[in-house]
């Protein structure tokens, strides 16, 4: 298969997987008895309460992104020292040009355009560091939810049950043992032929200390304490008859499958709210509230960031420095 082929079959798979999750939803919305649910289930609420709960969410994303911006100075600084103020803008930058990439990709371009030149490949290299931080928190956390939710719901023999967990145990220790040994990175690729030009650029992660990479996943850990509150609060105020286990757990699940596949920050409701709705069907018949809040939270953390960061997009100078 030639790379153009790879290439369509590619964006063939993240088409189709984007357009069964937008028939599910229209599946689900065009649905009047879980409109009447739904409609129902809002009216019963007081305005002041879902007021006051937008406002927390609202304010969480900004924790969130406080926390986001004060990761990125802290591991750059031994690149490039920044102001939190650029920092700031770095991350804005970022999340704008995420949202229009597959997988995320164009975040890595827009966050070090406010490096200087000479720094920018290992800037980018040290920011996989931060994102790999995060995805090491929903991959334990979401290996144990899958664990859980399969003893759980799945009738499945204890032999299993038990074997599941132990998977799940060795798979998330496995990402923690990757990260806090990310200079096996830069030793794998110095022995791949065609990476060993970009080698150098891989040289920062033998300087990363074992302190650092702690105070990054702690980082980490707060933001993810805090996309994980937003959902809580949410569910706690629309869906109160849920229980806080199963609740949590299906948050972590989410994580884990939102990461796992290829789409777009653009279309990326959609398939958030197709695997939200599969999942808390278990423990919920309210679908569309789940979807509804699922969106939300995409629309607050994702698409309102990237709103902000268009901001400073126009303000950066593409072909010069970073003195923009």
């Amino acid at each position: 298969m030639t790379k153009t082929h790879k290439k369509y079959l590619d964006y063939g798979i993240k088409l189709t997987i984007v357009g069964l999750a937008f028939w599910f939803i229209y599946s689900k919305v065009s649905n009047q008895k879980n409109l009447l649910e739904f409609k129902d289930l809002i009216n019963s609420l007081d305005d002041n309460l879902i007021f006051g709960t937008v406002a927390i969410v609202l304010v969480l994303m900004f924790c969130n992104w406080f926390f986001e911006i004060v990761k990125w100075q802290y591991i750059i600084r031994d690149v490039q020292k920044i102001s939190f103020w650029t920092a700031t803008k770095s991350v804005f930058c970022g999340l704008t040009w995420a949202i229009f990439t597959p997988n995320r990709i164009g975040e890595y371009g827009g966050r070090i355009l406010l490096l200087k030149p000479d720094n920018r490949a290992r800037g980018a290299v040290l920011m996989g560091v931060g994102l790999f931080a995060q995805l090491v928190l929903t991959s334990v956390f979401g290996a144990l939810g899958i664990a859980w939710f399969v003893s759980t719901f799945l009738d499945t023999p204890s032999s299993v049950q038990f074997g599941i967990w132990v998977l799940a145990i060795i798979y998330g220790l496995a990402f923690v043992l990757l990260y806090f040994n990310v200079h096996w990175i830069d030793y794998l690729v110095g022995k791949v032929r065609f990476l060993k030009r970009i080698q150098s650029f891989f040289d920062v992660l033998r300087d990363v200390t074992t302190n650092q990479l702690g105070n990054v996943l702690l980082l980490s850990l707060i933001r993810f304490i805090i996309f994980t509150s937003q959902y809580v609060i949410l569910m706690v105020v629309i869906l109160p008859e849920l229980s806080l286990l199963p609740m949590v757990m299906m948050i972590f699940i989410l994580f884990f499958v939102q990461s796992a596949l290829p789409t777009m920050d653009i279309f990326d409701f959609s398939v958030r709210s197709f695997v939200a709705s599969n999942l808390y069907g278990y423990i919920t018949t309210q679908d569309i509230a789940v979807m509804a809040i699922v969106s939300f939270i995409w629309f607050v953390n994702l698409i309102l960031p990237a709103i902000i960061g268009s901001v400073f997009v126009l303000n950066v100078n593409y072909f010069g420095d970073n003195n923009s």
